[in-house]
């Protein structure tokens, strides 16, 4: 299977530096390109995440039926004739249709990343090979922001549609990838009368570990679109340190990811997250006390905190999917999986306005983050003794067992 894991990881680091080169440039490049005012961009664009909403379950009965690989290669293939949808638009309509396919392709990848990665990984715990692919997709989301910059600083308006061009290659090249080099079925693939078990939304553990994980998933999309409002905003900080705060914690993601596991080993995936969450609260903590810090200290005590929620990333974020994977029934893998990517996607949608509240008070966004931080780790309390023992206490190396 290492040429079948090197393929994917290909794959993954194309897919992902397309990703960097347009994804963190979607409403600059529809005001300033499109030519569509701020107040309507900024609604077109959650509409098509909204509208993703309804992708998980098809996607995951398809992951299901046909195999996480496919669905996976029609996902990028989607998103590639989105991101051509932005790069031809020039009315409000058209960036609807091109928000609709980029969400609804996002959300099949995301829901089929997983078990596919799983079905590459083999009969082994899934944590360390999570972790390695997330390390390389925050490598080479980092590296296509870099050449982003590069391009609008180079090209102005032209840059941006270098960048939307090269995206949507960089997609069509990853399924080229997967599609070439990864042809035998990796799943095991079971008969129709053996997929027909009860869906994920009736395993209330499953549901739980869904809501505690959409708890994870608030913090960090508060964190990414956030930072810049307290910092900008709120603080009246130098425009340099939003975008150094999100490059440092790029950087630590993607060369920590297995270092984290090694440090954290003897714990198991519920005491990794309560871990994991605790340091979240922390972090928000440390944040709000940035008020305290002289202005002239603020960027450097900014940036040193910033390693802690990095670190709460690297551990929570492995051990969560690989529970995820690991609690899923074999014959319902692509389902579950589908539906604990709704997580992440409530949180996207739930994150905006939790960033709003600043408007009422400086405090208040990191409160309320801090507090789902706290509620999260109460919750992994109760989950641990309800889900799969071997969910939670994988087999270390050398035991039987996956």
């Amino acid at each position: 299977m290492s040429r079948a894991r090197g393929a994917l990881l290909v794959a993954l680091a194309i897919d992902n530096f397309g990703t960097g080169l347009f994804l963190p440039l979607t409403l600059v490049y529809l005001t300033r390109v499109v030519g569509l005012p701020l107040a309507l961009a900024g609604t077109i664009v959650p509409l098509g995440t909204v509208a993703g909403l309804l992708v998980p379950p098809l996607a995951g009965r398809l992951t299901d039926r046909v195999g996480a690989r496919l669905v996976v290669i029609l996902a990028q293939l989607v998103q590639a004739a989105g991101v051509l949808a932005y790069l031809l638009a020039g009315s409000a309509v058209a960036v609807v249709v091109a928000a609709i396919l980029v969400a609804a392709g996002q959300q099949a990848f995301y829901c089929a990343l997983y078990a596919l990665v799983a079905d590459v990984a083999g009969d082994v715990p899934k944590d360390r090979p999570f972790a390695v692919v997330g390390m390389v997709r925050a490598a080479s989301f980092g590296a296509g922001g870099l050449v982003a910059a590069l391009l609008l600083t180079g090209y102005g308006t032209t840059g941006f549609r270098l960048a939307l061009g090269t995206n949507a290659l960089t997609y069509l090249l990853a399924a080229l990838v997967l599609l070439i080099c990864l042809r035998k079925p990796l799943g095991r693939f079971l008969p129709p009368a053996c997929r027909l078990t009860a869906g994920p939304l009736r395993d209330r553990p499953y549901v739980a570990l869904i809501l505690i994980s959409g708890l994870f998933g608030l913090s960090l999309d508060v964190f990414l679109i956030g930072v810049p409002v307290f910092v900008l905003e709120q603080l009246r900080g130098p425009s340099w340190l939003p975008g150094a705060i999100i490059a440092l914690l790029t950087l630590c993601t993607s060369v920590g990811g297995t270092l984290a596991l090694r440090l954290t080993h003897r714990l198991s995936r519920i005491d990794a997250m309560r871990f994991g969450s605790l340091l979240y609260a922390v972090w928000w903590l440390s944040c709000l006390g940035a008020v305290l810090v002289p202005p002239a200290a603020q960027p450097g005590y900014l940036l040193a905190v910033t390693l802690i929620i990095a670190t709460a990333n690297l551990v929570f974020g492995p051990r969560a999917n690989a529970l995820a994977e690991a609690a899923a029934p074999r014959a319902a893998r692509g389902r579950y999986l589908a539906a604990f990517q709704y997580a992440f996607t409530a949180a996207q949608v739930v994150a905006p306005a939790v960033v709003a509240l600043f408007s009422v008070a400086i405090w208040l966004p990191w409160l309320v983050v801090a507090v789902c931080a706290v509620l999260a780790v109460f919750g992994l309390n109760r989950l641990a003794a309800r889900l799969p023992a071997h969910a939670v206490h994988p087999p270390r190396p050398g035991e039987s067992g996956g």
